[in-house]
């Protein structure tokens, strides 16, 4: 067995196409049906404001299998820690012996994760898009863009965030990546021009509406991953022309199909792995309004997981 700390797994795994495609082949493998995914097993650690989510997946044929473990304890950085943490173990499929673990302190899953919105943006989203609106000022919000870099030109970035301090540091950071710029006070405002809208926060409470979007544009929720947090109003849901989610189950109860629960959601509803194996084109015109909820998938820890573990030992 071998134990592979973060300093490592980063110098291995970037966000790059070579990881993009290995995220999207684990989508495509669960849109044919040939994945093995449990649902989460999620525990809430109430008096310390924490969480812990285990998620994991088999790909059929694969040679390996992660099980991932990710603490969130949102009050940390109040005593200098990070709020995320945990690791992924990774299996042989053979034998169910354990071959490695990945102590990446949450790296692979902001990594996955951001890929998973250039996936969606890659099958969604006009392919000139040039013009994304962030909500939201942490690091998935500059990772999310980062990767977006892999599929879309684009050159200008609209951010929103509850903190406008916060919305400041992050609009100089993305800066430093040639990438213009601008801070706005209100949600509405920043989306205006859109091509893509990505929202990264951890609200309870909707923050975008069907007025916020503007005719064609694509959106990306990636916020929402439990009962409690939600980032769409119902009307962004139901305005859109295409809807899509990573798994309609986790929509329906961490993701924004919660704005449903109780009833029958009006519209169909596509999940993104058969959207990419099957080769759907839900983009129909300019003008199609497009919107995709990413709660977070095992298959994405176990795709992301043998990657990460290829490149380790090939290096």
């Amino acid at each position: 067995m071998k134990l592979y700390h973060r300093d490592a797994i980063e110098g291995a795994v970037g966000l790059d196409g070579n990881a993009l495609a290995a995220v999207e082949a684990g989508f495509a493998a669960l849109g044919r049906g040939e994945v093995v995914q449990p649902p989460i097993l999620s525990m809430a650690i109430e008096e310390a404001n924490g969480e812990v989510d285990v998620k994991t997946a088999h790909i059929r044929g694969a040679e390996r299998f992660a099980i991932k473990v990710s603490p969130g304890f949102f009050d940390n950085p109040k005593l200098g820690l990070p709020s995320l943490n945990g690791l992924m173990l990774v299996f042989s499929a053979r034998t169910g012996l354990v071959e490695a673990v990945l102590f990446d302190e949450g790296y692979l899953t902001q990594v996955r994760t951001a890929l998973a919105g250039a996936i969606a943006a890659k099958q969604l989203s006009r392919e000139n898009s040039r013009r994304v609106t962030v909500l939201g000022a942490g690091e998935q919000a500059e990772r999310q863009v980062q990767a977006l870099r892999l599929v879309r030109d684009l050159d200008s970035v609209d951010v929103w965030a509850r903190r406008r301090e916060a919305a400041e540091g992050y609009a100089e950071r993305m800066r430093a990546m040639g990438l213009r710029v601008t801070v706005h006070d209100d949600v509405a405002e920043a989306c205006t021009a859109a091509d893509i809208i990505v929202t990264t926060t951890p609200s309870h409470l909707p923050l975008l509406h069907a007025r916020d979007l503007p005719a064609g544009v694509h959106v990306t929720a990636m916020g929402s991953d439990s009962a409690q947090k939600r980032e769409l109003d119902a009307s962004v849901l139901i305005r859109a022309d295409a809807f899509v989610c990573d798994s309609r189950a986790q929509s329906e109860g961490n993701g924004e199909l919660k704005a449903f629960e109780g009833g029958e959601v009006p519209f169909k509803v596509h999940e993104l792995g058969r959207v990419i194996a099957e080769g759907q084109r839900l983009r129909l015109s300019e003008d199609t309004l497009t919107v995709c909820d990413l709660t977070g998938t095992g298959v994405q820890d176990t795709a992301i997981a043998n990657f990460a573990l290829a490149q380790l030992v090939s290096g």
